[in-house]
């Protein structure tokens, strides 16, 4: 029972693949991404983010970056850090792929799977940042549990996050962004930052606009922005 249980939260709901790449993206997946892409230790090890970006002063983590807009315009404009980012849509994945080759963009590394097994992958109070925006709001209620936001993930993230870390969430779904917050203002590990009405209302500066908000602002949904901070230990 206990390994049906297992096989059962580690299922991925959503698609691998949308519609047909084309021959440039195509060319990306088998090209480029072979020399971006992390592979994770066998179960129970750990990744060393050092390893990966050995001059970054820091390491931010975006977890299913859709098309890959907001990791790439983070990516370019922080040099410093080192990004990675995980996404199981292969389309998604390409896409990103087609921003960092543009731009020149050589801080990202890319999980191009299911982010759990990377989460497990990475050390203890490893990230100083991490991002989940606009995921799947699974809105039927007999679906709720597919949402990623749930104890065990928020474990996981309570975990690699350092102390002071920030994790940013958004969403235009109203029932997703009631879970979060349910979920993360009653976790010991986390503080919500909001102070007004405009904390979540309006989008920081320094968070650019995905295609997918942009489709939800068209079809008049307003998304949230929530901002948490990983309290210290001990706090």
């Amino acid at each position: 029972m206990a390994g049906t249980d297992r096989a059962e939260r580690l299922q991925l709901y959503g698609r691998r693949r949308g519609r047909r790449l084309r021959v440039g993206q195509q060319e990306l997946l088998s090209e480029l991404l072979p020399k971006l892409r992390i592979e994770l230790p066998p179960s129970g090890g750990r990744l060393d983010p050092a390893a990966l970006f050995p001059d970054a002063r820091d390491v931010w983590l975006e977890i299913g970056f859709g098309g890959g807009e907001h990791l790439a315009w983070q990516a370019a404009r922080h040099p410093e850090i080192g990004f990675i980012g995980a996404e199981f849509f292969l389309n998604g994945v390409a896409s990103l792929l087609g921003h960092l080759a543009r731009g020149g963009i050589g801080n990202v590394r890319i999980h191009p799977d299911d982010a759990r097994p990377l989460l497990k992958a990475l050390p203890d109070r490893s990230i100083g940042r991490a991002f989940l925006l606009f995921p799947d709001p699974w809105p039927k209620a007999r679906h709720a549990r597919r949402r990623f936001v749930g104890p065990e993930n928020l474990a996981e993230l309570a975990r690699i996050l350092k102390p002071g870390a920030e994790l940013r969430f958004a969403s235009d779904d109203p029932g997703s962004v009631a879970w979060t917050l349910e979920h993360l203002t009653r976790s010991p590990d986390f503080e919500w930052l909001a102070r007004g009405p405009s904390d979540w209302r309006v989008r920081p500066d320094d968070w650019p606009a995905t295609r997918y908000e942009e489709k939800a602002l068209k079809a008049g949904r307003r998304p949230a922005y929530l901002r948490f901070r990983r309290r210290e230990l001990g706090e």
